[in-house]
């Protein structure tokens, strides 16, 4: 299982904690190709009496179908509404500041509706604020976590925002999980194998949008895959490893060496350059190129996903201080 817990990002779960209590809504941003496991359940344990407001950000990229599904899910949650938004997009995000104030009932007359808006690193928080504000408010960029301390700032519609570092949590247990967050950019690309995560990636593309892969890659069959009878091994920590492909029943590395072929992977002997292959896919992923699409769906939420009790306890203070080692993510905050 992929785990870390920089001393940076424990120092914002005790600012967050500190500050709650003057809170009247959270607002938490979400990748909308992958809302659940973009979703970190130690935000979810900590504000759980608080109403939250659920932004997908980067709505330009994901299937407009698979975005309904999740806004359905979310709006059925008690005390919970969800926006599909791009985040550069400023008259996107004008709805905001009403549902704030929707969300948040009664509120003196004499202060702003004060809000706290929470996400992992690289889901467009930090963008999402500067259009709020209209100028640049939070700094955004390619380096994990770039909002190190909380920032407040006021905007249109009497709303008081209060922005925080970007959080990961101690332990992703659901590896499909891992994967999408890594697929995504979300988890610093040294954090799993690259090739690794282009396999599964391929492979889950094949299952959830062929036509979009065999068009983008000129490819002529999406093998199917036979799993290994030693698939189900174990990890070094004695945690169990689902065979990811074989849950999504296409080869992965068959289509991956394919791509590679086709896009300058093919090396003096015939020999393929997976890693060649894994930059495009996972680039071109990224980008938006391969069209508008989700990499999950609320059927996939896992029955057994742990509860919030837990993730509160696994993530306490104790498990880091300040000066632990960095990880985590990548791209934008």
């Amino acid at each position: 299982m992929l785990g870390w817990f920089p001393g940076h990002m424990n120092k914002a779960r005790r600012q967050i904690l500190e500050a709650l209590p003057e809170i009247d809504v959270v607002i938490e941003v979400l990748d909308a190709r992958l809302p659940y496991s973009s979703a970190n359940p130690m935000l979810a344990s900590l504000t759980r009496h608080k109403p939250v407001l659920k932004i997908l950000s980067r709505a330009d990229l994901a299937d407009p179908e698979g975005t309904r599904a999740w806004t359905a899910f979310f709006d059925a949650q008690p005390d919970t509404r969800a926006l599909a938004v791009t985040t550069t997009n400023t008259r996107e995000l004008k709805r905001i500041p009403k549902l704030c104030h929707e969300l948040a009932g009664q509120v003196r007359v004499d202060r702003d509706v004060r809000v706290m808006v929470m996400g992992i690193p690289n889901v467009g928080k930090s963008t999402l604020i500067n259009g709020l504000a209209g100028r640049t408010i939070a700094k955004t960029g390619n380096e994990p976590a770039v909002t190190k301390r909380q920032q407040k700032v006021r905007i249109q519609g009497r709303v008081a925002l209060t922005d925080t570092p970007g959080v990961l949590w101690p332990k992703i247990e659901d590896q499909a999980s891992a994967y999408r967050l890594a697929a995504s950019g979300a988890i610093r690309d040294t954090a799993i194998d690259y090739v690794d995560v282009a396999l599964i990636t391929a492979a889950e593309l094949a299952k959830r949008y062929p036509e979009a892969l065999r068009s983008r890659y000129k490819l002529t069959t999406l093998p199917a895959y036979d799993a290994h009878p030693d698939a189900d091994k174990v990890d070094a920590d004695g945690d169990e490893r689902p065979d990811l492909m074989a849950q999504a029943g296409f080869d992965g590395h068959a289509i991956l060496a394919d791509i590679a072929a086709k896009r300058g992977g093919l090396r003096a002997g015939g020999e393929i350059d997976l890693h060649r292959g894994a930059e495009v896919l996972l680039h071109e992923l990224r980008d938006g190129k391969l069209g508008r699409l989700t990499l999950e769906t609320p059927d996939d939420i896992p029955v057994d996903a742990p509860a919030d009790d837990d993730i509160s306890a696994e993530a306490s203070p104790a498990e880091a201080d300040d000066s632990s080692a960095s990880g985590g993510a990548t791209s934008e905050d």
